[in-house]
Protein backbone atom coordinates (compact mmCIF):
# COMPACT_ATOMS: atom_id res chain seq x y z
CA UNK A 1 0.00 0.00 0.00
CA UNK A 2 0.79 3.52 -0.67
CA UNK A 3 0.30 6.41 1.80
CA UNK A 4 1.30 9.89 1.82
CA UNK A 5 1.96 12.88 4.46
CA UNK A 6 1.06 16.13 3.40
CA UNK A 7 3.16 19.20 5.23
CA UNK A 8 2.69 22.54 5.56
CA UNK A 9 3.48 25.13 8.21
CA UNK A 10 2.25 29.11 9.04
CA UNK A 11 3.81 31.70 11.12
CA UNK A 12 7.31 30.17 10.64
CA UNK A 13 9.48 31.14 14.21
CA UNK A 14 10.24 34.70 14.20
CA UNK A 15 9.81 37.83 16.11
CA UNK A 16 6.86 39.02 15.13
CA UNK A 17 3.95 36.34 15.85
CA UNK A 18 3.14 34.60 19.20
CA UNK A 19 3.07 31.05 17.80
CA UNK A 20 4.16 29.50 14.63
CA UNK A 21 2.07 26.24 13.57
CA UNK A 22 3.01 22.93 11.52
CA UNK A 23 0.23 20.74 10.09
CA UNK A 24 -0.32 17.41 8.43
CA UNK A 25 -2.78 14.60 7.35
CA UNK A 26 -2.44 11.49 5.57
CA UNK A 27 -4.06 9.20 3.05
CA UNK A 28 -3.65 5.77 1.44
CA UNK A 29 -3.58 6.27 -2.56
CA UNK A 30 -6.82 5.04 -3.20
CA UNK A 31 -8.42 7.88 -0.47
CA UNK A 32 -6.17 10.83 -2.16
CA UNK A 33 -7.09 10.06 -5.48
CA UNK A 34 -10.46 10.10 -4.76
CA UNK A 35 -10.70 13.73 -2.81
CA UNK A 36 -8.65 14.97 -5.51
CA UNK A 37 -11.08 13.78 -7.76
CA UNK A 38 -14.13 15.05 -5.87
CA UNK A 39 -12.09 18.66 -5.23
CA UNK A 40 -11.44 18.61 -8.84
CA UNK A 41 -14.81 18.29 -9.86
CA UNK A 42 -15.58 21.70 -7.43
CA UNK A 43 -13.16 23.88 -9.24
CA UNK A 44 -14.93 23.43 -12.36
CA UNK A 45 -17.98 23.12 -11.36
CA UNK A 46 -17.82 26.78 -9.44
CA UNK A 47 -15.27 27.96 -12.50
CA UNK A 48 -12.25 28.91 -9.59
CA UNK A 49 -9.10 28.76 -11.54
CA UNK A 50 -6.69 29.59 -8.44
CA UNK A 51 -5.65 27.53 -5.50
CA UNK A 52 -7.50 27.52 -1.94
CA UNK A 53 -5.39 29.80 0.15
CA UNK A 54 -6.60 30.51 3.64
CA UNK A 55 -5.07 34.10 3.38
CA UNK A 56 -5.78 34.92 -0.18
CA UNK A 57 -9.69 34.83 0.83
CA UNK A 58 -10.62 38.21 0.87
CA UNK A 59 -13.74 38.17 -1.42
CA UNK A 60 -16.77 36.43 -0.83
CA UNK A 61 -17.01 36.18 -4.38
CA UNK A 62 -15.22 33.02 -3.95
CA UNK A 63 -17.52 32.02 -0.63
CA UNK A 64 -18.75 28.36 -2.78
CA UNK A 65 -15.84 26.67 -3.83
CA UNK A 66 -14.35 27.41 -0.01
CA UNK A 67 -17.52 25.94 1.34
CA UNK A 68 -17.29 23.41 -0.86
CA UNK A 69 -13.97 22.12 -0.13
CA UNK A 70 -14.21 22.55 3.68
CA UNK A 71 -17.60 20.76 3.87
CA UNK A 72 -16.23 17.96 1.30
CA UNK A 73 -13.39 17.22 3.54
CA UNK A 74 -14.56 17.54 6.71
CA UNK A 75 -17.07 14.46 5.48
CA UNK A 76 -14.68 12.32 4.42
CA UNK A 77 -13.22 11.10 7.87
CA UNK A 78 -9.70 12.71 7.70
CA UNK A 79 -7.41 13.46 10.88
CA UNK A 80 -5.63 16.85 10.79
CA UNK A 81 -2.42 17.18 13.11
CA UNK A 82 -1.44 20.35 14.22
CA UNK A 83 1.59 21.35 16.15
CA UNK A 84 1.51 24.46 17.76
CA UNK A 85 4.70 26.51 18.90
CA UNK A 86 5.04 29.47 21.53
CA UNK A 87 7.49 31.63 19.80
CA UNK A 88 8.32 33.73 22.59
CA UNK A 89 9.67 31.09 24.69
CA UNK A 90 11.36 29.21 21.52
CA UNK A 91 13.45 32.48 21.14
CA UNK A 92 13.98 32.74 24.89
CA UNK A 93 15.80 29.35 25.08
CA UNK A 94 17.72 30.28 21.43
CA UNK A 95 19.43 33.18 23.70
CA UNK A 96 20.12 31.72 26.42
CA UNK A 97 21.96 28.76 24.08
CA UNK A 98 23.29 30.93 21.65
CA UNK A 99 21.67 29.67 18.78
CA UNK A 100 20.52 31.20 15.65
CA UNK A 101 16.51 30.98 14.50
CA UNK A 102 17.76 28.77 11.63
CA UNK A 103 19.50 26.30 14.12
CA UNK A 104 16.15 26.34 16.50
CA UNK A 105 14.09 25.83 13.53
CA UNK A 106 16.23 23.15 12.54
CA UNK A 107 15.73 21.60 16.26
CA UNK A 108 11.31 21.62 15.97
CA UNK A 109 11.94 19.82 12.28
CA UNK A 110 13.76 16.62 14.40
CA UNK A 111 10.56 16.96 16.90
CA UNK A 112 8.25 17.27 14.29
CA UNK A 113 7.30 14.01 13.36
CA UNK A 114 6.75 12.73 16.82
CA UNK A 115 3.69 14.82 16.82
CA UNK A 116 2.39 15.19 13.13
CA UNK A 117 3.39 12.18 11.44
CA UNK A 118 3.79 9.18 14.29
CA UNK A 119 0.24 9.68 14.92
CA UNK A 120 -0.84 9.35 11.56
CA UNK A 121 1.14 6.13 10.87
CA UNK A 122 0.04 4.42 13.45
CA UNK A 123 -3.17 3.68 12.62
CA UNK A 124 -1.82 1.77 9.30
CA UNK A 125 -2.81 -1.59 8.25
CA UNK A 126 -0.41 -4.90 8.36
CA UNK A 127 0.48 -5.40 5.23
CA UNK A 128 3.76 -3.21 4.91
CA UNK A 129 3.42 0.63 3.28
CA UNK A 130 5.98 2.57 1.43
CA UNK A 131 4.95 6.00 2.74
CA UNK A 132 6.10 9.49 0.87
CA UNK A 133 6.26 12.93 2.49
CA UNK A 134 5.18 15.48 0.44
CA UNK A 135 5.78 19.52 1.92
CA UNK A 136 4.79 22.84 0.51
CA UNK A 137 7.64 24.48 -1.45
CA UNK A 138 10.27 26.85 0.62
CA UNK A 139 13.47 28.05 -0.74
CA UNK A 140 14.24 27.51 3.15
CA UNK A 141 14.08 23.92 3.18
CA UNK A 142 16.61 22.53 1.13
CA UNK A 143 19.71 24.62 2.53
CA UNK A 144 17.97 23.26 6.10
CA UNK A 145 18.39 19.68 4.69
CA UNK A 146 14.52 19.10 6.13
CA UNK A 147 13.23 16.43 3.72
CA UNK A 148 16.31 14.15 4.94
CA UNK A 149 15.32 15.00 8.14
CA UNK A 150 11.96 14.14 8.03
CA UNK A 151 12.86 10.78 6.16
CA UNK A 152 15.57 9.66 8.64
CA UNK A 153 13.41 10.33 11.67
CA UNK A 154 10.56 8.80 10.46
CA UNK A 155 12.25 5.39 9.59
CA UNK A 156 13.93 5.33 12.64
CA UNK A 157 11.04 5.44 14.55
CA UNK A 158 9.74 2.39 11.84
CA UNK A 159 12.66 0.08 12.88
CA UNK A 160 12.91 1.00 16.81
CA UNK A 161 8.97 0.67 17.14
CA UNK A 162 8.76 -2.43 14.69
CA UNK A 163 6.01 -0.49 12.17
CA UNK A 164 5.37 -1.72 8.65
CA UNK A 165 6.32 0.87 6.88
CA UNK A 166 9.11 3.10 5.60
CA UNK A 167 9.27 6.68 4.17
CA UNK A 168 10.90 5.92 0.18
CA UNK A 169 10.47 9.64 -0.42
CA UNK A 170 10.65 13.11 1.40
CA UNK A 171 10.29 15.83 -1.03
CA UNK A 172 8.51 19.37 -1.83
CA UNK A 173 5.56 20.15 -4.06
CA UNK A 174 4.37 23.75 -5.08
CA UNK A 175 0.98 24.15 -3.31
CA UNK A 176 -0.58 25.66 -6.37
CA UNK A 177 -0.23 21.91 -8.41
CA UNK A 178 -1.29 19.83 -5.17
CA UNK A 179 -4.81 19.72 -3.51
CA UNK A 180 -4.19 18.06 -0.69
CA UNK A 181 -1.46 20.71 0.42
CA UNK A 182 -3.87 23.41 0.12
CA UNK A 183 -6.31 21.96 1.88
CA UNK A 184 -3.50 21.25 4.91
CA UNK A 185 -3.47 25.43 4.44
CA UNK A 186 -7.15 25.56 4.66
CA UNK A 187 -7.67 24.08 7.51
CA UNK A 188 -4.36 25.07 8.97
CA UNK A 189 -5.64 28.66 8.34
CA UNK A 190 -8.59 28.56 10.43
CA UNK A 191 -7.03 27.23 13.52
CA UNK A 192 -4.61 30.01 13.80
CA UNK A 193 -7.00 32.51 12.68
CA UNK A 194 -9.56 31.21 15.38
CA UNK A 195 -6.53 30.90 18.60
CA UNK A 196 -4.77 34.21 17.51
CA UNK A 197 -8.65 35.65 17.35
CA UNK A 198 -8.53 37.41 14.57
CA UNK A 199 -11.94 37.66 14.12
CA UNK A 200 -11.93 40.44 16.62
CA UNK A 201 -10.67 42.79 14.00
CA UNK A 202 -13.56 44.39 12.80
CA UNK A 203 -10.97 47.56 11.11
CA UNK A 204 -10.40 45.59 8.17
CA UNK A 205 -13.45 44.12 5.88
CA UNK A 206 -10.79 40.54 5.44
CA UNK A 207 -11.06 39.34 8.56
CA UNK A 208 -14.78 39.82 8.83
CA UNK A 209 -15.27 38.01 5.62
CA UNK A 210 -13.15 34.98 6.40
CA UNK A 211 -15.31 35.20 9.96
CA UNK A 212 -18.33 34.57 7.81
CA UNK A 213 -16.92 31.77 5.69
CA UNK A 214 -15.73 29.58 9.12
CA UNK A 215 -19.12 30.73 10.55
CA UNK A 216 -21.21 29.34 7.74
CA UNK A 217 -18.91 25.94 7.25
CA UNK A 218 -19.13 25.26 11.12
CA UNK A 219 -23.03 25.60 11.35
CA UNK A 220 -23.34 23.48 7.99
CA UNK A 221 -24.36 19.54 9.30
CA UNK A 222 -22.88 18.91 12.00
CA UNK A 223 -19.72 20.22 11.46
CA UNK A 224 -18.88 21.89 14.41
CA UNK A 225 -18.72 18.16 16.36
CA UNK A 226 -16.83 16.96 13.03
CA UNK A 227 -14.29 19.94 13.53
CA UNK A 228 -13.26 18.92 17.17
CA UNK A 229 -12.79 15.32 16.26
CA UNK A 230 -10.83 15.31 13.18
CA UNK A 231 -8.50 18.26 14.29
CA UNK A 232 -5.75 17.54 17.09
CA UNK A 233 -3.39 20.32 18.20
CA UNK A 234 -0.73 19.86 20.44
CA UNK A 235 1.38 22.93 21.97
CA UNK A 236 5.10 23.19 22.88
CA UNK A 237 5.55 25.54 25.46
CA UNK A 238 9.08 24.72 26.77
CA UNK A 239 8.21 22.99 29.94
CA UNK A 240 10.54 20.12 29.63
CA UNK A 241 9.31 17.52 27.42
CA UNK A 242 5.65 17.88 28.05
CA UNK A 243 3.27 18.33 25.14
CA UNK A 244 -0.05 20.03 25.98
CA UNK A 245 -3.22 18.54 23.74
CA UNK A 246 -5.10 21.91 22.61
CA UNK A 247 -8.94 21.58 23.48
CA UNK A 248 -10.20 23.24 20.35
CA UNK A 249 -13.53 23.49 22.00
CA UNK A 250 -13.08 26.73 23.71
CA UNK A 251 -11.76 28.75 20.59
CA UNK A 252 -14.86 27.16 18.94
CA UNK A 253 -16.87 28.72 21.28
CA UNK A 254 -15.91 31.80 21.94
CA UNK A 255 -15.79 32.51 18.16
CA UNK A 256 -19.15 30.69 18.00
CA UNK A 257 -20.76 33.49 20.73
CA UNK A 258 -18.56 36.25 18.87
CA UNK A 259 -20.05 36.09 15.25
CA UNK A 260 -23.53 35.32 17.07
CA UNK A 261 -23.79 38.55 18.61
CA UNK A 262 -21.99 40.38 15.92
CA UNK A 263 -24.52 39.35 13.09
CA UNK A 264 -27.26 39.83 15.38
CA UNK A 265 -26.42 43.61 15.62
CA UNK A 266 -25.85 43.19 11.57
CA UNK A 267 -29.00 41.66 10.86
CA UNK A 268 -30.87 44.64 13.40
CA UNK A 269 -29.45 47.04 11.00
CA UNK A 270 -30.68 45.67 8.44
CA UNK A 271 -34.09 45.23 9.67
CA UNK A 272 -34.31 48.92 10.72
CA UNK A 273 -32.85 50.59 7.67
CA UNK A 274 -33.92 48.00 4.77
CA UNK A 275 -37.06 49.76 2.74
CA UNK A 276 -39.15 47.59 0.83
CA UNK A 277 -38.39 47.01 -2.63
CA UNK A 278 -34.71 48.32 -1.92
CA UNK A 279 -31.88 46.89 -4.16
CA UNK A 280 -29.36 44.66 -2.43
CA UNK A 281 -26.77 47.75 -4.39
CA UNK A 282 -28.37 50.25 -2.46
CA UNK A 283 -28.77 48.43 0.64
CA UNK A 284 -25.01 47.40 0.92
CA UNK A 285 -24.13 51.02 0.28
CA UNK A 286 -26.23 52.12 3.28
CA UNK A 287 -24.56 49.62 5.34
CA UNK A 288 -21.47 50.50 4.59
CA UNK A 289 -20.36 46.83 3.31
CA UNK A 290 -17.57 46.52 0.26
CA UNK A 291 -18.56 45.09 -2.93
CA UNK A 292 -16.79 41.87 -1.47
CA UNK A 293 -18.95 41.55 1.77
CA UNK A 294 -22.09 41.00 -1.03
CA UNK A 295 -22.26 37.21 -0.38
CA UNK A 296 -22.52 37.89 3.43
CA UNK A 297 -25.70 40.20 2.98
CA UNK A 298 -27.51 37.38 0.86
CA UNK A 299 -26.83 35.53 3.95
CA UNK A 300 -28.51 37.82 6.77
CA UNK A 301 -31.20 38.47 4.00
CA UNK A 302 -32.49 34.85 3.36
CA UNK A 303 -31.86 34.35 7.43
CA UNK A 304 -34.21 37.39 7.92
CA UNK A 305 -36.86 35.50 5.09
CA UNK A 306 -36.74 32.73 7.18
CA UNK A 307 -34.55 30.50 5.27
CA UNK A 308 -31.08 28.80 5.91
CA UNK A 309 -28.23 30.97 6.16
CA UNK A 310 -26.28 28.63 3.12
CA UNK A 311 -29.69 28.13 1.51
CA UNK A 312 -28.64 29.81 -1.52
CA UNK A 313 -24.94 28.35 -1.75
CA UNK A 314 -25.46 24.88 -0.83
CA UNK A 315 -28.11 23.60 -2.96
CA UNK A 316 -25.71 23.54 -5.89
CA UNK A 317 -23.30 21.44 -3.67
CA UNK A 318 -25.77 18.96 -2.78
CA UNK A 319 -27.01 18.62 -6.36
CA UNK A 320 -23.28 18.51 -7.40
CA UNK A 321 -22.52 15.30 -4.72
CA UNK A 322 -26.42 13.81 -4.88
CA UNK A 323 -26.84 14.74 -1.28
Amino acid sequence: MKYSIFFDESNKLDTTKKYSYYGAYGADQTKCDSLVADISKILRMTAKKSEFHFTEYKNDKNIAPYLYCLQHFIKTNFQINIFVVDNDIAMNFARKADISITELRNLFYVKIPERLFYGLTRGLSDDYTTVEIIVDHSPEYGKMRVYSKLKQQMNAHAIYRGMKYYVNKAWYKDSHKSIPLQIVDLFMGIVVFLMEKSYRNLEDDKPIIKSDLIYRFLIEDNNIDLFQKQINIFKWDGQKDIIHEVDIAEYLSQFIVFKTQFDVGEMTKISNIKLPNESTKDLRLKLGYTNNQLRMLLGYLDQLDGKGRNTFIMQNYNEMFKF
